[in-house]
């Protein structure tokens, strides 16, 4: 007989509790390996494709895209033995009772299938929205009161369009006729959610405030029967983000310094590491100076690579550093961190940079590359801004804002002449680091910028 195996979600990394079902590459009836990939869910931290602990034919999808899980809740059957013999219970016992007497409100004689029809196989679990697998179309008989024909009590074989009653009842309401959307059912069924989707898409073309209002971040949403606003389901990155700010900003007592510096240095020395052959196949910006800069002033004053452990009522010195780097991503803002940090020199450093930031933006950061950071840079002069406030990530010490660099009046050797200028401010946990420290850390990452050769003096 069929063995059904249950996959439940894993825990993808870090203690996490649930994960969205992002895409499944999988669907009813598929035959599938271990280790094949099947999912792609998004946690707090990234997007995760998992791979299938079994063999065999897929059951059910018991989770659909778009939806949240927990941790350890059932997300899949499959059947690991498709080729067993049916179970004992598939065929009638010889003792049974008549079915008039076992279930006397019988479905009716008229939805029967026909004598001469050639028996069908049993359905195969479909999840609504995935249809079914070509050549392996199953239709379970319907009842008259289930399924309708669009636009009325008529023959269903001459209409190719079918809804149920509620869904016909929601085209109706929000105007839309049911023939211009394509199904997305088992047997060609239009179903809610193809209503909904269609609207939405109906409400972006002709009722968008702004150009650009049908952006992908909707996608999520619901649009309003008027199409002028769309809720979006709080999910993944920016709840957690929202969840881990809310929780900085109310525990840990926030002190920002700022310092404006003469850079022009240090875009001399970015021109110069972009023409080295070195540095050929390695992207160079002004932001790999800052990270050095930064670590060198840790190193200096390695007081400030802490955390504070409430729970235990202790200070925690790191003896390393993870520094994270602030990412804007279609997902959200993540702070992924370059592990080991202060032991990489400045080519290395580059690539780990580059490598961390096209992970980020392509959504493809393991979960280990968001955890255990011990300070963060934030780059808010890649948008065009000074400087900014900066609220610490949970269980760090600082976190240093690195402004837009601009040509402006500067009074160098004596004259006023155009130097390269940018603004620097330092958040950090007033419970660890006192504002003399703060203001060595942030006046050490300064002097690099002004004097890149300092940092040869520190290493």
């Amino acid at each position: 007989m069929p063995t059904f195996e249950i996959f439940n979600l894993p825990d993808a990394g870090e203690g996490l509790t649930e994960a969205d079902i992002v895409t499944w590459r999988i669907a009813p009836g598929d035959v599938i390996e271990v280790n094949q990939p099947i999912l792609e869910i998004e946690t707090a931290k990234s997007l995760v494709e998992l791979p299938s602990p079994f063999a065999g034919v897929v059951s059910r999808l018991l989770v659909p895209e778009g939806e949240t899980a927990e941790v350890g809740q059932p997300i899949l059957e499959v059947d690991v033995d498709p080729d067993g013999e049916p179970a004992p219970d598939a065929a009638p016992a010889a003792d049974a009772a008549p079915v008039a007497d076992a279930a006397p409100a019988a479905a009716p004689e008229a939805h029967a299938a026909p004598a001469s029809a050639p028996a069908e196989e049993a359905p195969e679990p479909v999840l609504v929205g995935y249809g079914v697998k070509a050549g392996k179309a199953h239709l379970r008989p319907r009842r008259a009161d289930a399924l309708e024909p669009v636009g009325g009590e008529q023959d269903v074989s001459s209409y190719p369009v079918l809804a149920k009653p509620p869904v016909r009842r929601l085209a109706r309401d929000l105007g839309i006729d049911l023939t211009t959307i394509t199904p997305t059912g088992p047997g060609g069924l239009v179903t809610r959610e193809d209503v909904e989707s269609h609207a939405k898409a109906t409400s972006a073309q002709t009722l968008a405030t702004f150009p650009g209002d049908d952006q992908p971040w909707l996608a999520t949403g619901t649009t309003t029967n008027d199409g002028r606003s769309t809720r979006v389901p709080v999910r993944s990155v920016r709840k957690r983000t929202a969840e881990a700010m809310v929780q900085s900003a109310f525990t840990a007592p926030h002190v920002t310094e700022f310092l404006t510096v003469d850079a022009t240095e240090t875009m001399n020395l970015v021109a110069r590491l972009k023409q080295d052959k070195e540095f050929a196949e390695v992207r160079v910006t002004p932001l790999l100076i800052v990270a050095k800069a930064l670590l060198l002033a840790v190193k200096r004053h390695p007081e400030v690579n802490a955390a504070w452990d409430d729970a235990a009522q202790e200070i925690v010195y790191k003896h390393y550093v993870n520094m994270g780097i602030a990412a804007s991503t279609p997902r959200g803002l993540v702070v992924p961190n370059i592990k080991d940090a202060h032991r990489l020199p400045l080519k290395e450093l580059a690539v780990e940079l580059q490598n961390l930031t096209l992970e980020a933006r392509n959504g493809t950061l393991p979960p280990k590359a968001m955890s255990d950071g011990t300070i963060t840079i934030t780059n808010v002069g890649a948008l065009g801004i000074d400087t900014g406030t900066p609220i610490l990530n949970p269980g760090e010490a600082a976190i240093l804002a690195f402004g837009t660099m601009r040509q402006q009046p500067w009074v160098h050797n004596g004259e006023i002449v155009p130097r390269y200028v940018t603004q620097l401010a330092l958040s950090f946990d007033h419970r660890l680091v006192d504002g003399e420290l703060g203001a060595r850390v942030l006046s050490d990452v300064g002097r690099v910028l002004t004097d890149p050769s300092q940092g040869f003096v520190w290493a």
